[in-house]
């Protein structure tokens, strides 16, 4: 076949299909536009999903006549240093107007600050790939773009948008991230086919109220860490505070929203104690390092970025949100308290339920350390046995009800006042009553003496005969440049030629395990992510198991002195709030409250 030249037209459709994949495509490069721009206002209206009308208006810097024309040329930008590497602003291929414009009705009216109060405004239509313009046209200052007819006259592109319920989602969560990453500028949303979305110019934490809800501020820690020049910040919701999906995971590098798979990973690491894998934390992050420690050029939709140091930036996110975790203490979502409240009173008012504040575990000191060997460096197993020895059968057939003790409503946790159904704790506070699940909190407390344990070295077992599993060289190499790693945690291996990986022990907690698969899993793991978390996790879960079958069960009555215990350790117990699979392990319930469900 003749090698052809392609019309400029065609070049213009092939870019498109790779910048504009849907309206929420042409939203997101329109907005990033305005923003580089430099607006602190942004108006968007859209129609049938985007499919028929898209309009930006924003305050920005604006144009001249002979920049509107160059902004339609591919390649044309006023973004983009000499320096591929050193990119400061959201936009700077300079693709984004061309290619909307030969995919759709394009018109551009702009007027130009620099040109002052006597400046006129300028009027560009791109039609499908034909210019015409520019024309004088009234604008008192900034930008408006309109698309129109998008994908009209490319009937295959047309067919394989979606409905028009699920395009304009997909514009509102561009919106929604867009305004999250920019908290200083006013954005709003209108049109036939949205509920109008107004986010007024407000703080981080405001503007994450706006988009996200005030709950999820009420029930989340905040993050501020920074390591070797990459600082982290933003707001990491509690494990009790979580959803059935992903979608409300807020990722921002350098101000961009960002989808990455390994960012999805580091926070499946961070949360892997405290959720099970069908539910997911909801959060908002924001990594900010210097422009050459990121690729954000490695794909047209600029979604995806490739860090320098993934593995720094890893360690970063796992170890900021643990140790936020960790310093939340006892703190659990306030959702428990607000949906008893409306339980108890169905059709009431929207409560104000007392959220704990938590505190540092450094004043354990404070309270009754009814189980030392929990807070001392005992082995795993002994932590285990010793948390048991604290519950010693009930003597008491009526144990159930506590002895008021003044003093201990000024703990955190109050003081134990009854036991429910032989499984729920009544404590009473100074600002209200407390409901703990004891099987849940016992469950996390012998779970965290237990990874007491994992954190040193872990007993392994000698197989009779060393496993040889046969994989690719590259994957041998990976497993050997961590076995390290995997020998802290039992699991001894090391290179049996090119071409296979021989397996001499493996980790005494597994029991009998499937050893070749065992090492397929981390092979692959290591491979798409660069870490081995299968090999802990499989341990945690073992943990977890120990924890539940070892922990105190429901049904068991306990005696006073049983659950003030419990309530006390629960306070100096790092991440006491929820049980090893997410759940809650107590809900408040404020006075206020209470009084609001009797008319007082």
């Amino acid at each position: 076949m003749k090698i052809i030249r392609l019309s400029d037209s065609m070049i213009n459709q092939i870019a498109a299909g790779e910048v504009v994949e849907r309206p929420a495509s042409v939203v997101k490069e329109l907005l990033e536009n305005a923003i580089d721009a430099g607006a602190t206002r942004i108006e968007l209206v859209t129609a049938e999903g985007g499919k028929n009308l898209i309009r930006i208006t924003d305050n920005g810097s604006g144009m001249s006549a002979d920049e509107l024309k160059l902004s339609v040329e591919r390649h044309c930008t006023s973004k983009l240093s000499l320096d591929l590497l050193d990119i400061k602003t959201l936009g700077f291929r300079g693709e984004a107007l061309p290619s909307i414009g030969s995919v759709a009705r394009l018109t551009i009216t702009s007027r130009s600050r620099e040109e002052g109060e006597n400046g006129n405004a300028w009027q560009i239509r791109v039609d499908n790939g034909v210019l015409d313009g520019p024309k004088p046209a009234p604008l008192n200052s900034g930008t408006v773009i309109e698309v129109a007819d998008l994908f009209a006259r490319v009937p295959a592109r047309l067919k394989f948008l979606k409905s028009e319920r699920a395009e304009t989602s997909a514009i509102t969560d561009v919106f929604k991230r867009m305004a999250l990453a920019f908290p200083n500028i006013h954005f709003n949303a209108a049109g036939p086919d949205r509920t109008t979305l107004d986010y007024p110019a407000a703080s981080l934490s405001g503007r994450i109220g706006q988009v996200l809800g005030t709950a999820f501020v009420k029930n989340a820690v905040e993050i501020d860490s920074e390591r070797e020049r990459i600082t982290l910040t933003g707001f990491a919701g509690l494990p009790t505070f979580n959803r059935g999906n992903a979608l409300n995971q807020f990722f921002f590098v350098n101000g961009r929203p960002v989808k990455d798979k390994q960012l999805l990973g580091a926070i499946r690491g961070a949360y892997m104690d405290f959720l099970p894998r069908d539910r997911h934390p909801v959060l908002v992050l924001f990594i900010d390092l210097p422009p050459h420690e990121v690729d954000v050029n490695v794909h047209p939709a600029k979604a995806d970025v490739r860090f320098r140091d993934a593995a720094l930036v890893r360690g970063l996110l796992v170890g900021s949100i643990k140790r936020a975790m960790l310093e939340a203490g006892h703190r659990s979502s306030s959702e428990g308290g607000a949906g008893m409240a409306a339980a108890i009173r169905p059709g009431s008012p929207s409560s104000t339920t007392h959220q704990s504040t938590g505190f540092s575990p450094s004043q354990s000191n404070y309270y009754q350390n009814w189980n030392a060997p929990l807070s001392s460096d005992a082995s795993s197993n002994a932590g285990f046995s010793e948390s048991q020895s604290a519950f010693e059968s009930a003597t008491s057939p009526s144990g159930s009800v506590a002895e008021p003790i003044e003093q201990e409503n000024k703990f955190p946790l109050g003081a134990a006042r009854a036991q429910l159904h032989k499984n729920y704790i009544v404590s009473q506070t100074e600002t209200g009553l407390i409901i703990v699940d004891q099987h849940a909190a016992h469950e996390r407390i012998v779970y965290e003496a237990l990874k007491k344990g994992l954190e040193n070295q872990l007993p392994s077992q000698m197989l009779l005969i060393p496993e040889i599993v046969d994989l690719p060289e590259d994957d041998v190499n990976r497993l050997a440049a961590a076995s390290e790693q995997f020998s802290r945690l039992g699991l001894h291996l090391e290179k049996f030629g090119p071409g296979a990986i021989a397996v001499r022990e493996t980790p005494a907690m597994l029991g009998e395990v499937d050893t070749s698969q065992l090492i397929l899993d981390l092979a692959d793991e290591l491979a798409e992510w660069g870490t081995s978390e299968k090999l802990e996790a499989r341990l945690a879960y073992v943990a977890a198991t120990m924890a539940c079958h070892g922990s105190v069960r429901s049904g068991r009555i306990l005696k006073p002195e049983e659950m003030n215990a419990l309530l006390r350790e629960m306070e100096i117990t790092p991440n006491s709030g929820q049980c090893n699979h997410g759940r809650p392990t107590w809900v408040e319930l404020d006075l206020k409250d209470i009084e609001r469900l009797f008319g007082r």
